[in-house]
């Protein structure tokens, strides 16, 4: 196993002015540097008032089996791994991957799983219904798809609890008529409950990023609060929606539904997309369903006559 760089020694002796400087350096205390990667979107999190209050948020019990998506230099990871049961990592970055397996490597509690985390089946690391408990500081550049991929495993997760960009938890959290209510909070709220916890000032970093950033806690609903009948086409129906926001829903949806259609659901034609619910949009979608059901099934009797 290659070892971590070392570049100095910095204990607990260390100088406030030396301490600022390792910070901004990405220096830990055991000596190991790490300049963030502006690649792989880095930030670590050095504020141990904030750590300590996503700790408390989540609360690890010792039966939890916890999952770090990006542990980076294990700011968090230290305090889960004190607190739960098993914890597994995600890291990308093969130096920090390297330097976690080293320090933490020997606590049979711990794994190491180098790579993307876009890519990575969480159904290995489990198959017993709502077992993990995943948590991570997500890199705003893949924040969304990693939230979405997640979701294909929501039958295995308890919960998730992510730092993201305090402009994406408004959207997660927004509810009709807000002005972030949108696409992303539409969906996430079909499949989880959303709650914004607190936000987080952009000092807590290194390097400190533009942007303020929050945390949010992602619940996997037990039952789904609406159930459509193809979760595909109300997936369209919303994407369709929002891309023509500002206009009336009969106008941005023409092209999947006619106003014939949506008259018959009693719905608003004059609203825009954020004015409409959850249950608005599974109820257009599911209207959509049936139609595209019904032609099919008239052009397999055609076809079957003809023949």
């Amino acid at each position: 196993m290659n070892k971590f760089p070392r570049k100095r020694n910095v204990d607990g002796d260390s100088s406030k002015s030396a301490r600022g400087s390792s910070q901004k350096k990405g220096l830990q205390h055991d000596g190991f540097e790490h300049r963030a990667r502006k690649r792989f979107g880095q930030n670590f999190l050095h504020d141990q008032n904030i750590i300590q209050r996503i700790i408390n948020a989540i609360h690890p019990q010792p039966a939890d089996h916890m999952v770090e998506i990006g542990p980076g230099q294990g700011a968090l990871t230290r305090k889960l791994l004190a607190n739960c049961g098993k914890l597994d990592a995600v890291e990308l970055d093969r130096d920090l991957a390297a330097y976690l397996q080293q320090t933490l490597g020997e606590d049979p509690r711990f794994e190491q799983h180098p790579g993307d985390v876009l890519k990575f089946d969480f159904s290995t690391l489990s198959d017993n219904p709502r077992s993990l408990r995943v948590v991570g500081n997500l890199p705003y550049n893949i924040s969304t798809p990693c939230m979405f991929h997640l979701l294909n495993y929501s039958h295995l997760i308890q919960d998730m609890t992510f730092m993201l960009q305090l402009e994406v938890v408004n959207r997660l959290a927004a509810l009709p008529g807000d002005e972030d209510f949108g696409r992303l909070g539409l969906m996430m709220q079909y499949y989880c409950e959303v709650e914004h916890l607190f936000d987080v000032p952009p000092g807590a970093f290194t390097p400190q990023p533009k942007v303020c950033s929050a945390i949010v806690r992602l619940t996997p609903h037990r039952e789904l609060p609406v159930q459509v009948l193809d979760v595909r086409c109300l997936q369209d129906v919303v994407r369709v929606a929002f891309t023509q926001r500002r206009k009336t829903l009969k106008n941005s949806l023409r092209t999947l539904i006619s106003e014939a259609e949506l008259n018959k659901l009693s719905i608003d034609l004059s609203l825009r997309p954020e004015n409409l619910s959850l249950a608005d949009y599974a109820r257009i979608s599911d209207s959509i369903t049936r139609i595209a059901s019904s032609g099919s099934k008239a052009l397999e009797q055609k076809e079957s006559y003809v023949e």
